[in-house]
C-alpha cells in the first residue's frame, strides 16, 4: 500500500468512531440543569416554533435539548433527563429531554389521545 492510501485507511476508521451526542459520553441518559428556555423555527419547507431548552449536563458541558410534545411546564433551573435523538428540521439539535421521568421536572403530556406511551401519559380506564 501506498501512503496515501494508508492515510485514506486511517481517516476512515477514525470517522467512524465519532459519536453523535458526544455530550453523554457513551451513557444512554445525563441529568442537566435549564439554564435558558428558547424558541426556534425549522428549516425551509416546514413551518413551526420548535421549543429549546439551552442545558447545563453533569459532564460539564452545555448543549440544546429540545422539548418534545405539546406544550411543558419547565422554567429555568428545573432538573431535566436527556437522551440521544436529533431533531432532523432544526440544526445543531442532538438531544431530546425525557418527559415524565421520576425526579425530573418535565411532566408528561396532559390528555393525549395517541402516542402515549411516548410521552409518559397512561391511558384511561
Amino acid at each position: 500500500m501506498t501512503k496515501n492510501q494508508l492515510i485514506s485507511k486511517y481517516k476512515r476508521e477514525k470517522i467512524k468512531c465519532i459519536s453523535k451526542t458526544p455530550a453523554l459520553k457513551g451513557c444512554p441518559q445525563k441529568g442537566g440543569v435549564v439554564v435558558h428556555l428558547y424558541y426556534t423555527t425549522p428549516k425551509k419547507p416546514n413551518s413551526a416554533i420548535r421549543k429549546f431548552a439551552k442545558l447545563y449536563l453533569t459532564t460539564g458541558k452545555h448543549v440544546f435539548g429540545y422539548i418534545p410534545g405539546e406544550g411543558h411546564n419547565i422554567d429555568r433551573f428545573d432538573k431535566v433527563l436527556i437522551r440521544g435523538g436529533r431533531v432532523q428540521d432544526v440544526i445543531g439539535a442532538k438531544y431530546k429531554i425525557i418527559r415524565n421521568a421520576k425526579g425530573y421536572a418535565l411532566a408528561g403530556v396532559k390528555n393525549r389521545k395517541s402516542a402515549r406511551s411516548r410521552y409518559g401519559v397512561k391511558k384511561k380506564g
